[in-house]
């Protein structure tokens, strides 16, 4: 009995203690972050994390627990390599997690959700942000570290062939059940009514502490425990109190077309929908960024239109390509790309535009079934895709493809190609200037300024160009980021200016250059854009037509697990983990923190009935 004990006792405690050692271990890695913590905050990373790695310490040994007690009737050496196997799984899977995670973290400004493991499906583009040599001594580390938790475990289980036959067998089976019982009241945490969940270990306002103290494969586990059920997420209102809020948000019909005072472009332009990878607005001086850095995006914002108060939906490019195309929020738990059954249903302005007599195509350097984007576009009525395998080998220069100087030369032949006549909407997803930043170019010191700078020259070329062909009077371009990215390298995910993005609309279609300073989403493109082409936008439940005074404006974005509500008046920006206000600006009663979580509610109801 005793030695059965000792060992569940000994395996719960090891993997108890190398848990809270990794969080020291993780902000010493992250020392640019930490560095200047006092030695009390990194000891309450410690303490405030500890309910995590209980829970996580009980469910790695819930199943040696059960195992051990069956050995009280079950005895026999075939026990050995069945503990061995399963403590060498777990010591793999928690080192890839726990390494992946410390590395991610630099990249993402968040801890392990569900997200990376969607990127695996292509595992080439999955691993290209980060340089080969840091992809091998990642994948050393992982087999070292899962060595050293192994190790231990692997002594202790080969003395499984020891283990005697209890004086009192029934008395210790029932014992050793109910310690293995036992192991649910950490794995739930305790015996209040809120069950564990990454929230808990959540103790500062510096939200950089707070992640810190979670554990890295609870939060992976929690967040693919809510991939799939969303008719259960966020249920913050009833649902009569739901609809009641969200009714003045919504977007869609009945389709409100400009008067000739707010008819911005031509009607029936060519549309050029160009969506640049990870430009953000601190990047652009008219958006009170820096200065110097997009000067082509700069002169082409003069002379047509820009939205001064865009914001993007994500952090990450594939709800980032759904929230422009479709019109529709992207989701802090999930990303509907990922389910083709329920993306397909979703409306789309290449949809709208191929109903109207439109060729549409899709051109990217990269490749084009990364998170399902094939399937996405495809179904959103792209004609044509053209992806990395169209373009010589020799012109696949990046880790993730073909440089933006060479695709966007090609979105120019297709564009001097396009019969005459024949109306068209061409979309380009630049790829340049995401992680690792390597570009052909040097012009700036800091990698990511340059890499935005390199696109930028590159679609100051293109513009240039095309204003040359014919085609140029009657064409419209969008120019607008997927995402935005973590400059400057303090700001966190929650921030509001950290989703701070570019649009610029620009062309020959556009009647007289201006500035809207209106406030809105990436998802309020597909409205604002389907109305000045006199095309109708119903279907577009989430996106709004800016020129529509009857609708509010706002900008929603969302990040793991919270969500951000911006406007004229104020701001809340709430992290739904934590259940508590990150950001609070003029909302003392409450009313965009309400509004923030009956959209968020709706878009939920909205994906679970898709």
């Amino acid at each position: 009995m005793k030695q059965r004990f000792y060992f569940l006792v000994g395996v719960y405690c090891w993997f108890f203690i190398m848990f809270v050692v990794q969080k020291p271990l993780f902000m010493l890695f992250h020392w640019d972050i930490y560095g200047g913590t006092p030695l009390l905050q990194w000891l309450a990373v410690m303490w405030h994390g500890r309910g995590l790695d209980n829970s996580m310490a009980a469910y790695i040994t819930a199943l040696p627990a059960l195992l051990t007690t069956a050995t009280v009737y079950l005895r026999g050496a075939w026990w050995k390599p069945v503990l061995r196997t399963y403590f060498a799984l777990i010591a793999g899977v928690v080192s890839a997690i726990t390494l992946g995670d410390l590395v991610l973290y630099s990249f993402w400004g968040f801890r392990i959700d569900a997200t990376p493991l969607f990127y695996l499906t292509s595992p080439a583009d999955a691993v290209a942000s980060i340089p080969a040599w840091q992809t091998v001594v990642i994948l050393l580390f992982i087999m070292a570290y899962a060595v050293l938790l192994v190790w231990p475990l692997w002594r202790w289980s080969g003395k499984v062939v020891q283990w005697t036959k209890p004086r009192r067998p029934l008395l210790s089976f029932v014992a050793l059940l109910l310690l293995t019982a036992a192991l649910f009241i950490p794995i739930r945490g305790g015996f209040t009514v809120s069950t564990m969940n990454v929230g808990k270990a959540y103790f500062s306002d510096r939200m950089e502490l707070n992640h810190a103290a979670i554990n890295p494969v609870f939060s992976l586990m929690s967040s693919l425990s809510k991939s799939e059920d969303f008719s259960s997420q966020y249920r913050f209102f009833e649902p009569a109190e739901a609809n009641a809020l969200f009714e003045p948000l919504r977007g869609g019909g009945p389709s409100v077309f400009p008067s000739d005072s707010s008819q911005w472009v031509e009607p029936g332009a060519n549309v050029v929908l160009v969506v640049l990878e990870s430009f953000s607005g601190a990047t652009m001086e008219s958006l009170g960024g820096l200065s110097g850095v997009m000067p082509n995006l700069e002169q082409i914002a003069s002379e047509g239109i820009l939205f001064t108060h865009c914001y993007a939906n994500s952090f990450r490019t594939d709800r980032g390509l759904t929230a422009i195309l479709s019109g529709y929020p992207a989701q802090p738990t999930a990303s509907i790309m990922k389910y083709p059954s329920k993306s397909q249903s979703l409306p789309a302005i290449s949809k709208s535009l191929r109903r109207e007599g439109y060729d549409t195509q899709f051109v990217y350097g990269g490749d084009a079934d990364f998170t399902n984007m094939r399937s996405y576009f495809i179904s959103m009525g792209m004609d044509n895709i053209v992806c990395d395998r169209d373009f010589p080998l020799g012109q696949r220069l990046s880790k993730w493809g073909v440089p933006d100087h060479v695709t966007f030369d090609e979105v120019y032949r297709l564009i001097a190609a396009q019969p005459e006549g024949k109306p068209f909407m061409k979309m380009f997803l630049t790829l340049s200037s995401h992680e690792p930043f390597d570009v052909p170019m040097n012009r700036l010191e800091d990698k990511y300024l340059n890499s935005v700078a390199y696109t930028d020259s590159c679609l100051g070329d293109f513009v240039s160009k095309l204003k040359k062909l014919p085609v140029w009077e009657n064409t419209l371009l969008v120019f607008v980021a997927d995402h935005a990215f973590r400059y400057p390298y303090n700001v966190q995910n929650h921030d509001i200016d950290y989703h701070h993005i570019p649009l610029v609309w620009a062309g020959g279609a556009v009647r007289a250059p201006r500035v809207v300073d209106d406030y809105m989403s990436q998802t309020d493109l597909a409205a604002t854009l389907l109305a000045q082409l006199h095309i109708p936008y119903d279907d577009f439940a989430f996106s709004k037509n800016l020129a529509d005074p009857s609708r509010e404006h706002f900008g929603y974005y969302t990040f793991p697990d919270g969500f951000g509500y911006i406007d004229r008046e104020g701001a809340a920006v709430y992290d739904c983990a934590a259940q508590s206000v990150l950001i609070n600006r003029n909302d003392s009663g409450e009313v965009r923190l309400n509004k923030g979580k009956a959209y968020l509610q709706k878009l939920y109801d909205d994906l679970a009935s898709r």
